[in-house]
């Protein structure tokens, strides 16, 4: 194929691309809206009817940790964080934590974590799984986390839910937990 033949089915090519660009950008719109509304209500449950939320709020204290730098070739380091944590409160129960760190020189620190609560949530008992973000600095942490859909057993399946803590170490953390369920 010669240049010329390229240059004009490229031509034809990009037309057809661009023609049909405005009726691919509506039927996404139409799609992610259809998504965002299934996202926003539960199954089951009226457009029209919103969940009921609730927040809880406990306090945090760190019963055990432990950890184990797996790459300090170069800074910054790598670090596996493992801890045990009981909450009272609203949130009243124990969780194991995993958490991956990077641990900078200067002792601050970014981490993400999974850590799976056993006990009552609002008195509902059940076990359910968080998902973190936590940023460490000047010795106090703050994050944020999320319940793992589908994670919720017990009286607390079908829970979903979002918040955080924040606080100072050897001080224990404040949290909340926006929550409904599904």
């Amino acid at each position: 194929m010669n240049f010329r033949t390229m240059a004009i089915v490229t031509i034809i090519i990009l037309s057809a691309w661009q023609a049909a660009s405005p009726q691919l950008a509506k039927e996404n719109e139409r799609r992610r809206q259809m998504n965002d509304d299934q996202s926003i209500h539960a199954v089951g449950q009226s457009q029209t009817e919103p969940r009921t939320r609730a927040r809880a709020s406990a306090k945090i204290t760190v019963q055990s940790s432990e950890a184990k730098p797996y790459d300090q070739t170069i800074s910054p380091a790598l670090i596996e964080v493992r801890l045990s944590e009981t909450f009272n409160g609203d949130i009243d129960g124990e969780s194991p934590v995993r958490a991956l760190q990077v641990l900078r020189d200067d002792h601050s620190a970014s981490l993400v974590s999974v850590q799976r609560f056993r006990g009552k949530l609002g008195g509902r008992q059940g076990t359910f799984v968080l998902q973190g973000q936590e940023i460490v600095e000047n010795g106090k942490i703050k994050a944020t986390w999320f319940v793992v859909p589908g994670s919720g057993t017990g009286a607390l399946s079908g829970l979903r839910g979002e918040g955080g803590f924040q606080g100072e170490f050897a001080k224990g953390s404040d949290a909340t937990l926006d929550y409904w369920f599904e």
